[in-house]
């Protein structure tokens, strides 16, 4: 028998920049057709340290057997996809092990290309390749037959011809682009000149003998007509026998303007028609039924000058194209909804009060059950016997991990199932905490305090404002990670605003086209009810955000001088420039209106207007690949606080967007914030990162 040992525990890996990035990180969750089989993509750092490598791991649906790696190449895999015969199907840049060196054995400009493992183990094989490389994968359920996505270059009628115009550009050090229609990008990414096309793999062969030769697979083009800017790129599924597929369309809505539809597809022959086409809506997440007779998917109302978008479940007849509303009056917002095994209840998520739950409704209608109780799911897999579902779980204080939940049960919150991702003890612990706004609104939020905060012992104080603006602080966040700063002796605070999520329409239309006014004055009540805490220090304070949380942030520098530093990042600015260079002006302007001619809420609710009144020391972040919210936006604020002289710092990514996603940089965010923080929440001397 072991003595006991008086070792210290180990440091927690929120302590330490180095070990937090090098966390492994759950992602995407395929279940295979007979249920015993669940895969997951990990991810974790590369051997350079430099970037994330993502692998696949086997996670045991009985949660009896510990998990075991699958994949392990330099390029990584993801996108797992159970074929019907066992084998896991994914995409990876692995270079072709047939292929010689150069551009052919992938050592230049290596594409993605879809794999496939053998169910019984051994070496994976290339399935098939195309030289825009291969996007999404879908298999039919029934008969694994494939299709998958892959960008074309305009008028190639096969790969052999698309390889030859990327070559001719590259050899001619063509890089300029076209545009004959709005958007011109999307994200970090330009559209064009290549877009996406769905394409027809049919049934995979079989694996070959060893020495033979690896069978071609030929590709089908099912959208010959799809164009820039958005081609054929929408979600897409396939019905159980492989007939039919139904995807997202994406067509014209006035001069600028988009909108989605859905569009049905014979494989067979590439004949397709509008399956729901509505001029007052998107359509999004079409599931087909387990008979292939009805689609389910998510209807999303366009927003307008005085109403925000409003969601609800549709059930669509295949046959006739008759649609019905599954979700009416469920005053929340359904997503990712899927049928059950036999086709009797569509399962779905929405936000919920601070979660993001998974819900049940007959798919002949009726009221939604909410099933599970804490945390935020997604990834949702249906047994297709009906024994069970599979999700992804997430929380604030519980980083992604694959769960198995009962079809039927309500108040669930199963434990993890033994994986890859299992974090130890936390720095400190997580509270729900809830505020009165001005009129008399409850303001969910919640509060992460550091081990030891006490009222000997207050914790300085961090308010963190979510992006969106239409979204929640429900899950984890690796990007925005609250433990980080508990690690370091903060208190975070995490409210949910007006405009936020999972409250109810009313919740949401409290902030509409007025983002200065509730949103900003819930934040406060939300502060100041946590600052009565004795826990909690109410003389050191700080506010951060990104994206509308950026917004937010730029916005409470110009309204009070109660917090000590203000950290913005990927922000708004200058809301007039913001609509008319995002990536999809279009969608912004039904809220906030044409600024020539309706200019009152650019007027109202910009805070560059109001940039005279700032006080407060300001970290502004900002990475260049961010088409959603331009540069701009971080060169004017950067250039109205120097000339201000207000106390400033300008932390800038040439190479990223609209996040912050490579290693070295991520570290290096939190390591630049945390300095500002110490400099004027602390009052300790500005202390410059080493790598910068």
């Amino acid at each position: 028998m072991s003595e006991p040992s008086d070792a210290p525990a180990p440091p927690s890996p929120f302590a330490d920049l180095a070990a937090f990035v090098a966390l492994p990180r759950v992602a995407g969750l395929a279940l295979s057709a007979d249920g015993r089989r669940l895969a997951v993509a990990v991810q974790t750092l590369d051997r350079e340290k430099t970037r994330w490598q993502s692998a696949l791991w086997e996670v045991d649906p009985e949660g009896r057997r510990p998990a075991r790696r699958l994949t392990r190449s330099a390029p990584g895999e993801s996108t797992p996809v159970w074929a019907s015969d066992g084998s896991l199907l994914f995409t990876s840049a692995r270079p072709d092990p047939e292929a010689g060196s150069g551009p052919e054995g992938g050592a230049e400009d290596p594409k993605q290309a879809l794999w496939s493992l053998p169910s019984d183990g051994g070496e994976a094989r290339l399935v098939l390749t195309h030289p825009g490389g291969i996007g999404t994968v879908v298999v039919a359920s029934d008969t694994g037959e494939v299709v998958v996505t892959a960008s074309a270059m305009p008028g190639a009628v096969d790969a052999e011809a698309d390889a030859e115009r990327r070559k001719r550009r590259k050899e001619a050090g063509v890089t300029a682009i076209l545009h004959e229609a709005y958007p011109v990008r999307h994200w970090d990414a330009d559209l064009g000149p290549a877009t996406p096309h769905v394409f027809w793999a049919g049934a995979l062969p079989a694996d070959p003998d060893a020495g033979a030769e690896r069978p071609a697979v030929g590709l089908r083009d099912l959208t010959p007509d799809a164009v820039p800017p958005n081609g054929a790129g929408g979600d897409l599924h396939l019905s159980p026998d492989g007939r039919l597929l139904v995807r997202v369309e994406t067509v014209p809505d006035g001069p600028a303007g988009q909108r989605d539809r859905l569009v049905l597809v014979e494989t067979a022959t590439g004949q397709s028609r509008a399956l729901v086409d509505d001029p007052l809506a998107d359509l999004s997440a079409p599931r087909f039924s387990p008979d292939g007779s009805a689609v389910v998917c998510v209807r999303e109302s366009m927003s307008t000058h005085d109403d925000p978008p409003d969601y609800t479940l549709l059930h669509v007849d295949v046959a006739t194209g008759a649609a019905r509303e599954l979700t009416p009056g469920f005053d929340r917002w359904p997503s990712a909804p899927q049928f059950g095994a036999d086709g009797t209840t569509v399962y779905f998520l929405a936000d919920d009060g601070g979660r993001h739950a998974l819900f049940r409704v007959p798919a002949e209608g009726g009221e939604p059950v909410r099933m599970t109780t804490d945390g935020a799911y997604s990834d949702l897999q249906v047994a297709r016997d009906g024994s069970a579902l599979y999700a992804l779980r997430s929380a604030y204080d519980e980083p992604p991990a694959p769960v198995r939940l009962d079809p039927q049960a309500t108040g669930q919150h199963p434990e993890p199932l033994p994986n890859p991702g299992t974090l130890g003890t936390l720095p400190g612990s997580l509270h729900e905490v809830e505020a009165t706004a001005a009129d008399g609104t409850p303001v969910h939020a919640w509060l992460v305090l550091p081990e030891g905060a006490s009222a000997e012992n207050p914790a300085p104080l961090l308010l963190w404002i979510h992006g969106g603006p239409l979204m929640s602080w429900n899950s984890w966040s690796w990007r925005w990670c609250p433990w980080v700063m508990a690690a370091r002796g903060y208190a975070v605070l995490l409210p949910d605003p007006a405009l936020s999520q999972g409250y109810g329409q009313d919740f949401v239309r409290r902030g509409w086209g007025a983002w200065g006014e509730a949103p900003y004055t819930d934040l406060m009540a939300a502060v100041e009810a946590v600052e009565q805490r004795p826990d909690v220090d109410e003389t050191r304070t700080a506010a951060m955000g990104g994206s509308f949380g950026g917004y937010m942030a730029n916005w409470v520098a110009t309204q009070t001088d109660r917090f000590r530093a203000i950290v913005t990042h990927a922000s708004l600015w200058d809301v007039d420039s913001f609509v008319g260079t995002t990536d999809a002006a279009y969608y912004w302007e039904r809220e906030w209106g044409d600024p020539l001619r309706e200019p009152k809420r650019y007027e109202q609710n910009s805070p560059h207007r109001y940039a005279d009144a700032i006080r407060t020391p300001m970290l502004v972040i900002h990475g260049d690949r961010d088409y959603r919210v331009p540069i701009g936006e971080a060169l004017r604020l950067w250039y109205d606080l120097q000339k201000r002289g207000v106390p400033s710092r300008f932390l800038y990514f040439p190479d990223e967007n609209h996040w912050v996603l490579t290693p070295g940089n991520a570290q290096v965010w939190y390591e630049t914030v945390l300095c500002f923080l110490a400099e004027h929440v602390h009052g300790e001397g500005w202390e410059r990162p080493e790598l910068l």
